[in-house]
């Protein structure tokens, strides 16, 4: 086997075998050309020698950074222990643990009556288990998801998000201040996307039957980086409860400290019967977890399964993180961090006719990139998204707003800086800033310095 620095071992080497022998779906190895062969914290060091800093944290997976030492420290211990590494779903010490600092972290309401079904290695497996358990519990197959929703990419988890068709799912208007569905934004977006909510459900004419449950991000990720408004949020849960529709939160990206609370539904102080868990509580290892009400745990034996739940390291790992971010405040440290970055990103909006819009919460950041030159779609208040759009009246910000094009080259431009960035939205013109809750000021004043000067220089090279 050709190591990364022998004959035919170096990056473009690696990069040129990639794309002759994977699939045709990859997806960040077209974008983000590099070979990682070593990282600490923030830091990746390609192939090649050059180091960037990682503002994806592998979609939001770490959340310390790249092999943090209580991370490592963790595995370590299970490795010498001589402890078994796959388990199915046995108990044992580590996954006693685990358990134990998750249900600690828990909103306490949720934690004092709750159970915990171990899915499999990846989030969208979590999804599905959660979908089977709500439809099980009430005997009722629909579902209600919103559009821009992305909660995975198996059958059940791709028909929830915004993308898909599916006749079980209803599309509910997800609210937002920039781009409104219903033209308006603020709390009389909230007011009327309740009330569209209402409407739908209670009206015998509506064509939707009581589903089985709603699914909603609390901070929409791969569809913009979108906020869900604390009011509106907690109106959803007010609406579920009184009609007996189990609320499931997709924490799969927001949880673990990311908005700078433990979970995105801490803003609201919503409590859902069903918390969805994957990425950061595995440490960096495969792990996803749902949590729900007991009332809910109506399962017979064996009714979902799955060969990897039983991952020790990923467990070990996952109890470090949990309890590294617990006892060093970094869900707090998050959201100071964010503020500022926050700020700072709205000060370079103000000098940059390209940015259409700032948002995020605590280390979930998203800078909307839109062509100034664009017309400004007409404004159609009341009208839900999916019948007509709306614009916020800034330039290019409409239902065909949007630069993509700026937004891929701005990524690029990043790159050559040494900052990785991702792209998400409804039209891929949202720069992704997913930096760990370890990040340093030195470190998120590098990563501003970088962005701004690759917005500049693929502002020149799109507008000369």
């Amino acid at each position: 086997m050709a190591s990364a620095t022998g004959p035919g071992g170096g990056a473009e080497g690696i990069l040129r075998r990639q794309s002759l022998r994977e699939s045709a779906a990859r997806t960040y190895a077209r974008a983000l050309p590099i070979v990682p062969v070593r990282a600490r914290g923030m830091t990746i060091e390609g192939a090649d020698g050059r180091r960037y800093l990682d503002c994806l944290s592998g979609a939001g997976t770490l959340a310390l950074g790249h092999n943090h030492p209580v991370v490592l420290e963790a595995i370590r211990k299970v490795i010498d222990s001589g402890a078994p590494l796959h388990v199915l779903d046995l108990a044992t010490p580590v996954k006693d643990a685990f358990t134990t600092e998750l249900f600690a972290n828990l909103p306490p309401a949720l934690a004092a009556n709750a159970r915990v079904q171990f899915c499999g290695p990846a989030g969208t497996d979590a999804v599905e288990a959660a979908l089977k358990l709500v439809r099980t519990a009430t005997g009722r197959s629909g579902l209600l998801a919103f559009t821009g929703a992305y909660h995975g990419m198996t059958a059940g988890a791709l028909a929830a998000s915004g993308g898909a068709r599916d006749v079980s799912v209803t599309r509910l208007p997800y609210p937002r201040d920039h781009d409104c569905p219903f033209g308006v934004g603020g709390p009389e977006g909230v007011r009327l996307s309740a009330r569209w909510t209402e409407s739908l459900l209670d009206d015998p004419k509506s064509g939707v039957p009581t589903p089985g449950g709603m699914i909603v991000e609390p901070l929409q990720g791969e569809g913009g980086v979108i906020p869900a408004p604390d009011a509106w949020l907690r109106r959803m849960r007010e609406i579920t409860a009184a009609r007996g529709i189990p609320l499931i939160a997709d924490e799969v990206q927001t949880g673990v400290g990311r908005t700078g609370a433990f979970w995105g539904v801490d803003h609201a102080g919503v409590v859902p019967d069903v918390m969805v868990l994957s990425k950061a509580i595995g440490g960096s290892l495969p792990l996803a977890v749902i949590v729900y009400r007991a009332e809910l745990d109506v399962w017979e034996p064996g009714a979902h399964a799955g060969t990897f739940r039983g991952n020790q390291l990923a467990m070990a790992a996952g109890t470090a993180t949990l309890a590294h971010v617990r006892q060093n405040g970094l869900a707090a440290r998050a959201a100071e961090v964010g503020d500022r970055m926050l700020a700072a990103l709205r000060g370079l909006a103000a000098d940059h006719p390209c940015i259409g819009d700032v948002r995020g919460r605590g280390l979930m950041l998203g800078v909307e990139l839109v062509d100034p030159a664009a017309p400004t779609a007409p404004a159609a208040p009341g009208a839900p998204e999916g019948l007509d759009h709306a614009s916020d009246g800034r330039a290019g910000s409409g239902a065909g707003g949007g630069a993509p094009h700026l937004a891929a080259a701005v990524r690029q431009e990043c790159l050559d800086r040494g900052l990785i960035v991702e792209l998400g939205g409804r039209h891929s013109s949202v720069v992704r800033l997913l930096p760990p809750l370890t990040i340093t000021d030195e470190q998120a004043a590098a990563v501003l310095d970088r962005l701004a000067d690759a917005i500049t220089a693929a502002e020149r090279t799109r507008h000369p």
